[in-house]
């Protein structure tokens, strides 16, 4: 049977009152001082920094940790369970340790790097991180020795160094004269 009510029919016959709509976008809400504090904390190149070389070394703490019960012992066949517990166990230390600083520099250095830029071009793009990544490159091989310089520097594989002045400048003014 049809209802003799055509509000309350739907356009499948049934007799079931249609509900009112959510509307599709939400009001509007103003941060309160202490999220304005905590962005403005956050927005502060220093904090950054330390912040992401704090997370780098912890990442590297547990990589390390990972790779370092990974190492086999050369003379195993003639090592008691013990000694290879106890080499196993150095191994994790110091690959943890190493591991954990180099993280903590690349993380501290391409933070510092990309804040930086970002501040100084006064935009927030993909540019900043290729510069930071060129930066954190450049000083991590800077005291390594060739083969150092080729893992960290990718970005600039088989040019000298007038080269990569005139690649990152390129890049810097072709980013600006865009906008």
């Amino acid at each position: 049977m049809a209802s003799s009510n055509p509000e309350t029919e739907s356009n499948n016959g049934s007799s079931i009152a249609k509900e009112p709509e959510k509307p599709q976008i939400e009001a509007f809400r103003m941060p309160t001082m202490e999220e304005m504090r905590a962005q403005e904390v956050w927005n502060n190149c220093a904090v950054r920094s330390v912040a992401s070389g704090v997370m780098g070394g912890g990442l590297g703490l547990m990589m390390g940790m990972f790779l370092g019960a990974l190492d086999n012992p050369i003379m195993q066949e003639e090592m008691t369970g013990r000694q290879q517990f106890m080499y196993t166990m150095r191994q994790m230390g110091q690959r943890s340790w190493s591991s954990a600083k180099a993280f903590a520099v690349m993380g501290l250095i391409f933070s510092a790097a990309e804040c930086v830029v970002e501040k100084a071009r006064a935009k927030h793009d993909t540019t900043n991180t290729v510069v930071a990544g060129c930066v954190t490159g450049g000083t991590m091989s800077a005291k390594g020795d060739e083969n150092c310089k080729k893992e960290y520097n990718v970005s600039f594989m088989g040019q000298d160094e007038a080269a990569q002045k005139q690649l990152v400048l390129v890049v810097l003014a072709s980013q600006h004269s865009q906008y």
